[in-house]
């Protein structure tokens, strides 16, 4: 007699959790618009106002009067640029004439980053 294998019970299918309720967002409240708040003008350093006495060099350049280190900056850039002193294939490097080798310590070539280290020997 052949016996036929009972079917194993079908497991009761587990009740879905109950779907948390979506939260509905809070209204927003009407943003109040403030008045434009006027940026006030940042105050330069008294560091970089300090009038300083440039080197008979670096006088060569941008004249003997006294400035701040930042005028300073300023006129060698206009002088760099009226030379065209500034390298052609990376625009970082500075090409020294004869007036800024003897700023950049006979260096013929500086990188504009190493510019500032050299143009402090000069200022006092």
């Amino acid at each position: 007699m052949a016996t036929k294998k009972k079917a194993a019970p079908k497991k009761a299918a587990k009740k879905a959790a109950p779907k948390k309720a979506a939260k509905k967002a809070a209204p927003k409240k009407a943003a109040k618009k403030a008045a434009p708040k006027k940026k006030a003008a940042r105050k330069p350093n008294a560091a970089f106002m300090k009038a300083l006495t440039p080197s008979a060099e670096l006088g060569a350049v941008v004249g003997t009067k006294a400035l701040p280190r930042t005028e300073v900056v300023k006129k060698i850039w206009v002088y760099i640029k009226a030379n065209k002193l500034q390298d052609a294939k990376n625009k970082r490097m500075i090409n020294a004439d004869a007036k800024l080798k003897a700023v950049f310590g006979g260096k013929g070539q500086v990188s504009m980053f190493d510019m500032a280290k050299h143009l402090a020997k000069h200022l006092k």
